[in-house]
């Protein structure tokens, strides 16, 4: 396994780092491919991805960063921030030297990718999007905003449950594969931020807070955007009519999960993102076609996990 390249760069003077874990020309699998690039919500930094790199690592350069904002890096200054983040993508492209990259976006990053795409899309090979908050309901906005006033009263337990529930369905009628262990991991994430980010409660005051842009559609770009079946974040209903306005995408539901579906799914989320970038099947022949498909992208569905499994 090669050794893991920790690189520190800068963008309108905001330091930032990524991390490289180059392809290991002996491991077997598909054809190699463009560097991956994967970037994940306010919580989820450059060491976040392990299950990435056990899948993309045989066939392409995995990279994973701490935007402004994010993780290590400097936090963002007052007002819009997307022009920063696109910056600071482009920036990595750059400096691994690549004409074309793949590019992961999931939650708060969806947008950021989505946002590289539409601005530069010469540069982006494929594009996976997941549970992208295109529009968020006030049900979901209310859990956050007695979050963050449990955050100004220094209650950052009560900020951490709070902020970790109005991400997740926690209806006991639909199942969610592992549910409470998911629910346990981002609540401790959350308060670990807190303890270990000298800026993270103002990071994720901005995630929470933000309405970010999915407006403005994309072509030339081959895409694929899923969503869990319970995401109550964004219903996969409003990720699909996205989906139609990215031209020639494909849109997959996947079962047994909520927003948290890279958590609770891992391994799935993880299989169905390197096969997207190798140009391989998605397994069309496991997968039913949702009725109702959005003009404009071709809607599948996941297969199911064993029904083994539960949630524990």
């Amino acid at each position: 396994m090669p050794e893991e390249i920790i690189r520190s760069l800068a963008v309108d003077g905001l330091r930032y780092s990524y991390r490289l874990l180059p392809r290991d020309p002996a491991a077997g699998g598909a054809p190699a491919t463009e560097p991956v690039l994967v970037i994940g919500g306010a919580l989820q930094g450059m060491f976040g991805w392990p299950q990435m790199d056990e899948h993309l690592g045989p066939v392409a350069d995995v990279v994973t960063a701490d935007l402004p904002g994010m993780g290590s890096a400097d936090p963002l200054p007052p007002g819009p921030g997307a022009p920063v983040l696109r910056a600071a993508v482009t920036g990595i492209i750059d400096d691994l030297g690549a004409s074309r990259i793949n590019l992961f976006g999931f939650s708060y990053g969806s947008s950021v990718a989505f946002g590289c795409a539409q601005h530069d899309p010469g540069r982006i090979a494929r594009l996976v999007l997941g549970g992208v908050p295109t529009r968020i309901d006030e049900d979901r906005r209310a859990y956050w905003h007695r979050a963050t006033q449990a955050l100004a009263e220094g209650d950052a337990e009560g900020f951490a449950a709070l902020a970790a529930d109005g991400l997740m369905c926690l209806d006991p009628e639909r199942h969610v594969h592992r549910r409470e262990l998911a629910r346990r991991y981002v609540r401790r994430s959350f308060l670990h931020a807190l303890a270990h980010s000298p800026h993270a409660a103002e990071s994720l005051r901005r995630a929470l807070g933000d309405r970010p842009d999915f407006s403005g559609g994309l072509s030339g770009v081959p895409a694929l955007v899923f969503a869990g079946e319970h995401d109550t974040v964004t219903t996969p209903e409003r990720q699909r009519e996205f989906a139609a306005t990215i031209e020639g995408s494909r849109f997959l539901t996947v079962p047994d999960s909520d927003h948290w579906v890279v958590l609770e799914r891992s391994e799935e989320v993880a299989a169905l993102v390197t096969r997207f970038f190798t140009d391989r099947p998605l397994g069309a022949d496991a997968v039913a076609r949702l009725p109702h498909q959005a003009q404009g992208a071709r809607t599948d569905r996941a297969p199911r996990p064993a029904r083994g499994a539960r949630s524990v």
